[in-house]
């Protein structure tokens, strides 16, 4: 507004000569136009060194935050690769560890069909040793039986037949026998 006091006088002079020229319409008068320019080019001199200074900072910013994008990307993208590769893998080691898991399981039952026939072969040999001692003892206890049946017999068929006269008899002849051994 102060230039465009200062200049009035000015464009006054150069209209001075009665005539109303382009420049002075009223309504189109040229101070208001370069009054507008001059207040515009000041405008865009401030806010330009004042806007650049923002616009310059916040490009700035936006290639900082590209940047870190582009790594954050780069980092995603390498995870990925990671992940996917494990999961290329895992395919293969749960194979192997299928393969792992039937050997260790067929191993697992040789072992234990030996240690079944180890004990079937010891448990066998206990029973025949069992069967063994029972016959044993069996045999002895038939032989100890016989032998008293035997002389219950032989003492009840004595008894049965041997009358008084049979017994003063061989008593003496037991004495004889006696007295012929002690000669």
């Amino acid at each position: 507004m102060f230039l465009s006091f200062a200049l009035s006088p000015v464009l006054f002079a150069l209209s001075e000569g009665g005539d109303v020229h382009w420049w002075d319409y009223p309504g189109f008068e040229l101070w208001k136009f370069i009054n507008l320019g001059i207040f515009l080019a000041v405008m865009i001199l401030i806010l330009r060194r004042r806007m650049g200074e923002a616009f310059r900072t916040r490009r700035e910013g936006i290639r900082t935050e590209l940047a870190r994008a582009q790594q954050e990307r780069d980092a995603a993208v390498a995870k990925l690769k990671e992940v996917e590769e494990r999961l290329a893998r895992l395919d293969s080691e749960v194979s192997v560890i299928k393969e792992q898991s039937k050997r260790e399981a067929a191993e697992e039952n040789q072992r234990i069909a030996r240690d079944a026939e180890t004990e079937v072969a010891k448990l066998s040999e206990q029973a025949q040793r069992e069967i063994e001692r029972a016959g044993k003892t069996a045999r002895h206890e038939l032989r100890r039986y016989t032998a008293e049946q035997s002389v219950r017999m032989a003492e009840e068929m004595i008894r049965r037949e041997i009358k008084p006269e049979d017994d003063a008899r061989l008593i003496t002849r037991n004495i004889e026998d006696l007295g012929g051994a002690a000669r």
